[in-house]
């Protein structure tokens, strides 16, 4: 992750000092899922808590680590790092800085707002508006916090591997949605020591291939362009030391389409009542691709995260 490599001693770390709202998210085999996938599908809820996603894990434990200065902190977002920084910022007046794409999310954006963040509109995606954000910085003097290229916040989101090591049966494989890289990363580096045959698997939305073309090509490919409802993994340019990142850390990167992924939001909603935005199901859509490879097996999905509106749900999964 940049310049430090993420540590084993700092994920435990995390562990301790990261908001307690963040942490602990239930984690349970979910029996209707397993029943209709044939795989016992222990399910990581990662969207009941203030921000509704797994990001404030990584922005608390940023925060708790480095020197913010007085010009505060600027970063770029889909909308759910960008609560995270807000939620993690706000908890210790800072003032924080988010560029979003002009189509961002609406509620992504109220909610980034109604937590203290400075909201800026600019760029046609993700990426455009991480460049916007970085100008912005140099210009201001406020501290441009890149997704992916900072290890404290892959250390923070490894915290949800430590959970998952603490249950009692043993876990066969893990399917981690993928997008900048911090998640799987984190996941990784944890399960390398604590569980080394638990498999680790990084899906993207088969609409925004580019950290699943870096993986097979060992070096950061971009895309032209992205097309996938998927927000949250949306990813055109990747993080090249994350691209590194991710191959220490995860055994194979597949992807899902924007149909196995609202498949994925149905069955989530019908057998455990969650509400989850497209890449909060990657992971689901992933075992149903798997399932044959995965059959008998105990396989635990990260459901990153639930913020989307119930329009929105009810447009896609109705």
């Amino acid at each position: 992750m940049g310049e430090q490599p993420v540590s084993i001693e700092r994920i435990a770390e995390a562990a301790e000092v990261i908001d307690a709202v963040f942490l602990h998210s239930p984690q349970y085999e979910c029996e209707p899922l397993s029943a209709h996938l044939g795989v016992a599908t222990v399910l990581k809820v990662e969207c009941l808590n203030p921000i509704r996603s797994f990001k404030g894990r990584g922005t608390d434990y940023l925060m708790f680590r480095i020197e913010v200065p007085s010009n505060g902190l600027v970063c770029a977002s889909a909308g759910n790092f960008g609560q995270g920084m807000a939620y993690a910022a706000r908890k210790r007046g800072h003032r924080v800085t988010v560029f979003a794409a002009v189509n961002a999310s609406p509620i992504k954006v109220e909610r980034m707002r109604a937590l203290g963040a400075e909201v800026v509109l600019e760029g046609e995606d993700f990426d455009a508006a991480k460049e916007a954000a970085r100008i912005h910085a140099e210009k201001t003097g406020a501290l441009f916090v890149e997704d992916g290229a900072l290890a404290p916040i892959a250390e923070g989101a490894g915290t949800i591997a430590l959970e998952l090591t603490r249950m009692d049966d043993p876990i066969d494989a893990i399917l981690v949605p993928l997008g900048d890289g911090a998640l799987v990363t984190g996941i990784g580096v944890w399960m390398r020591r604590a569980s080394p045959s638990t498999r680790i698997i990084g899906v993207v939305a088969e609409g925004a291939p580019a950290m699943e073309l870096s993986w097979h090509a060992a070096k950061p490919v971009s895309t032209d362009s992205i097309a996938t409802i998927a927000d949250g993994i949306a990813v055109r340019v990747p993080v090249a030391s994350a691209v590194e990142d991710v191959r220490r850390a995860v055994d194979d990167v597949m992807h899902a389409s924007d149909a196995e992924m609202i498949e994925g939001m149905r069955a989530l909603y019908s057998d455990a009542g969650l509400v989850v935005e497209p890449a909060g199901a990657a992971g689901l859509a992933a075992v149903k691709k798997l399932a044959g490879e995965l059959s008998g097996k105990r396989v635990a999905v990260i459901v990153t995260g639930g913020n989307i509106t119930p329009d929105a749900f009810e447009r896609l999964v109705g």
